[in-house]
């Protein structure tokens, strides 16, 4: 931070001087936005991928089916709550971040089509919330949701 101070001398209407007045005016250097650093957590960008990833319509799940599997165990657990980042692995770096997913999709729609969207839905959300720039979008389809499948989702021990 920088300071300066100015000194001003008025003039009377007789013509002499009124006493010195002193006025201090401090100035701040750089935008207030630049002061400080922020760093975001690898799990806020996964969280944010996966709310996303999820508001596409094609997509019937993410992860594998072993996490799946074990995603519908946890579910079933008071206070297990449901995990949006199943599925989802970011790496995130100053500036910039690469995601990797992992998706499943309803049977009968193009997967292309799926990706791309997801794509654009992420990158879009990732890019808009934290400022980060997405260098990368990894989609791995993991299985293909047909309609007479049943969901994987474990017996419940009790009735």
């Amino acid at each position: 931070m920088s300071e300066t101070t100015e000194q001003n001398r008025t003039q009377t209407p007789d013509g002499g001087a009124e006493p010195m007045q002193t006025r201090r005016t401090t100035r701040r250097v750089g935008d207030p936005a630049s002061r400080g650093r922020t760093t975001i957590a690898d799990g806020v960008v996964e969280k944010i991928a996966g709310m996303a990833t999820r508001d596409v319509v094609g997509v019937h799940a993410m992860g594998s089916g072993v996490s799946r599997t074990f995603g519908a165990v946890r579910d079933r657990v008071p206070g297990g709550g449901k995990s949006v980042t199943r599925g989802v692995k970011a790496e995130v770096g100053e500036v910039q971040t690469a995601l990797d997913l992992e998706i499943v999709v309803d049977y009968g729609v193009s997967i292309s089509d799926v990706a791309r969207d997801v794509r654009e839905n992420v990158v879009a959300a990732v890019e808009r919330m934290t400022g980060l720039e997405v260098v990368e979008v990894n989609i791995a389809v993991s299985d293909v949701k047909l309609p007479e499948e049943e969901d994987e989702e474990p017996e419940p021990r009790i009735q």
